[in-house]
């Protein structure tokens, strides 16, 4: 049956398709279909469908956007009232900033916490050089105090309880003589930049 099918294949007259058997008629007209879709999918609807999920892709971000802006407009008068809440908790911070002047006095109070506790200062040395931040300077300061472990706690509590802010850092504590023990330790005081400070340091970006 096989070899008949190819007799007659060989048989056909492309020329005279008219004539051609009806199964051959339409199983001609299958591949035919088929080699236009096929064509047509690389030729034409390829380049379509990509620009299609490109642009459901771009309707998708646009959505997001839209969606994000609308949250925001429907909150506008809560992100408001936040910013004014901000701005008010960072002018309370900066008020326990002290500024260039009152940056001496700072460091004394500092000295006389320790003294206050019955410490002796071995090293009080504040750094020669300010870090500068945006709107903030950090000075840091050496300190080296000798004392028992309840006055240099007291001293660590009257640190954190100042007015202004100061912190300590690298805090180490070794046993020293006559039972007493030795603290080393950065006590951080900052400052806040005054306008020209702050002008320069924009400018410096």
């Amino acid at each position: 049956m096989m070899n008949n099918l190819l007799i007659e294949l060989r048989q056909l007259d492309i020329n005279n398709a008219g004539n051609w058997p009806a199964a051959f008629k339409i199983a001609a007209l299958i591949i035919l279909f088929v080699a236009i879709i096929v064509a047509g999918h690389f030729l034409i609807w390829q380049d379509q469908i990509e620009t299609l999920e490109n642009i459901h892709a771009e309707e998708e971000t646009l959505k997001n956007t839209y969606l994000v802006k609308k949250r925001s407009a429907v909150n506008l008068s809560a992100l408001r009232l936040q910013l004014k809440e901000i701005e008010q908790s960072l002018g309370a911070l900066l008020k326990q900033l002290p500024d260039k002047s009152e940056m001496e006095a700072l460091l004394v109070d500092i000295n006389q916490a320790g003294l206050g506790r019955g410490l002796q200062f071995e090293l009080f040395k504040p750094d020669t050089q300010e870090t500068i931040n945006a709107f903030y300077a950090e000075l840091p300061v050496s300190i080296r105090v000798t004392g028992n472990y309840h006055d240099i706690g007291a001293f660590a509590s009257d640190v954190a309880q100042m007015s202004r802010i100061v912190t300590l850092n690298d805090v180490s504590i070794l046993p020293g003589n006559d039972g007493k023990l030795v603290l080393d330790a950065v006590a951080k005081t900052f400052r806040y930049l005054d306008e020209e400070e702050v002008l320069k340091q924009a400018g410096s970006k």
